[in-house]
């Protein structure tokens, strides 16, 4: 099946009435290979006999709240894609249709009514908290999205079953959306007329609702600004924390400054940082597939594979990039064997790491672990020091141009093979 509509509602029957004709007439355009689920929340109205009548599906939510419909359709529906909407005439039917022909262009399509040609038709206190709930929310959490609570949406089923979804009222739609950015999908807005309902009153509360979200604000603020997150490195090059900042765009002075000009470059665990977009002719390669889904819009080749197997031919590089990324693995041989592998003879390598030998990072890291906890430092678990892998080194056929270092604790390795 091609899509599935899921709409909560509680006793919105003339509203139900009216819709389910209007998407019917609104899917002749689009696909005959659908459903329509109503997420019945215990309406006293004849809602559900009038599904019946409808000869649409209809279930009864097992626990009270917006949130839990949408995660009780979502395990019902059979379609690859989902359709999120409100059952009060809000959101037009005929817009599907605009959406769907979006579906292509990334993994979330949501009607914005706040983005460049959007716009909401509501009483003014609520289009006024509602716009500063989502300014607050678009920057408190470094979010591109101008409208992260419309619920007027189109995905994959597929992207929604990796979720871990815990809430349980409106709050929902912004996790779903952050996790969805955390995990590097691509999420565009396309801009929506939003209309007042037709019949009955708004379940939706403003304020309660205002004062849920700031307490899931706290929840989604420490995803955002945690590894986990696809986008880390890259908005840690703009951090607002000075040290991080100067600390990402030193290492990448350095880094793409001492890259090959003009050759076939290879970075290794490029995660989602500006070194790979400040290269020509490079490759990035990434084990956390989230990175590599969000490096995906830079246009730049970006593969998911590991550093203990490289999927590239021998002598396949002319400079290979490998920052920050052996402490994060057990010690072995076989990562400098395959960089060696892939590099050319007299090729460069550009090798980054703390050198653990240093009085600056002793200091730095307990510090860098205390107040971002979940952060790198819980990951770096082989230390190096700038002797033991220059002796490495040359033990694989390197020669070490020049070793350069940011405060005296993170060093960079520039070495040529012989």
């Amino acid at each position: 099946m091609q899509a599935t509509v899921i709409i909560p509602a509680l006793n919105e029957k003339e509203n139900i009435a009216r819709l389910v004709p209007e998407l019917r007439r609104a899917f002749r355009a689009i696909t005959d290979d659908y459903e329509i689920i109503i997420a019945d929340g215990g309406s006293h109205d004849g809602t559900e006999e009038l599904t019946s009548t409808l000869g649409i599906k209809l279930f009864v939510q097992r626990e009270k709240g917006y949130g839990n419909a949408l995660k009780e359709g979502f395990a019902q529906a059979r379609g690859e894609y989902i359709i999120t909407m409100d059952a009060d005439l809000s959101h037009s039917p005929e817009f599907i249709k605009e959406m769907w022909e979006k579906r292509k262009e990334a993994e979330m399509v949501i009607a914005s009514r706040y983005c460049p040609g959007g716009r909401a038709t509501m009483p003014f206190h609520r289009l006024f908290l509602s716009r500063v709930l989502n300014i607050l929310f678009a920057r408190g959490l470094s979010l591109s999205i101008r409208d992260i609570s419309s619920g007027f949406r189109l995905f994959k089923k597929s992207l929604v079953e990796e979720l871990k979804l815990e809430s349980i009222h409106f709050e929902i739609l912004e996790e779903i959306l952050i996790k969805c950015y955390a995990r590097g999908y691509k999420i565009i807005e396309v801009p929506f007329a939003y209309e007042p309902r037709v019949h009955g009153s708004s379940k939706a509360r403003v304020f309660k609702f205002g004062l849920v979200l700031l307490k899931t604000f706290g929840r989604m603020w420490t995803l955002r600004n945690s590894i986990r997150s696809a986008d880390y490195d890259e908005r840690a090059y703009d951090s607002i924390i000075p040290l991080q900042r100067y600390w990402q765009r030193k290492r990448h002075d350095h880094i793409v400054g001492n890259a090959v000009t003009g050759g076939r470059t290879l970075d290794i665990g490029c995660g989602s940082s500006r070194i790979l977009r400040s290269l020509s002719h490079v490759v990035g390669l990434d084990i956390l597939m989230n990175k590599v889904r969000y490096m995906r819009k830079y246009g730049k080749p970006v593969v998911n594979g590991s550093i203990f197997a490289l999927p590239f031919q021998a002598n396949s590089f002319d400079c290979v990039i490998c920052s920050q990324v052996i402490e994060h693995i057990r010690i072995s041989m076989v990562p400098f064997q395959e960089m060696s592998r892939v590099l050319k003879p007299g090729g460069r390598l550009i090798l980054g790491t703390p050198d653990y030998h240093t009085l600056m990072w002793r200091i730095i890291e307990p510090l860098y672990g205390f107040f971002i906890p979940g952060g790198y430092e819980d990951e770096h678990i082989t230390h190096y020091y700038r002797e033991g892998l220059v002796q490495l080194l040359d033990t694989l056929g390197f020669s070490v141009e020049k070793s350069l270092y940011i405060l005296n604790a993170e060093l960079i390795i520039v070495a040529r093979k012989k």
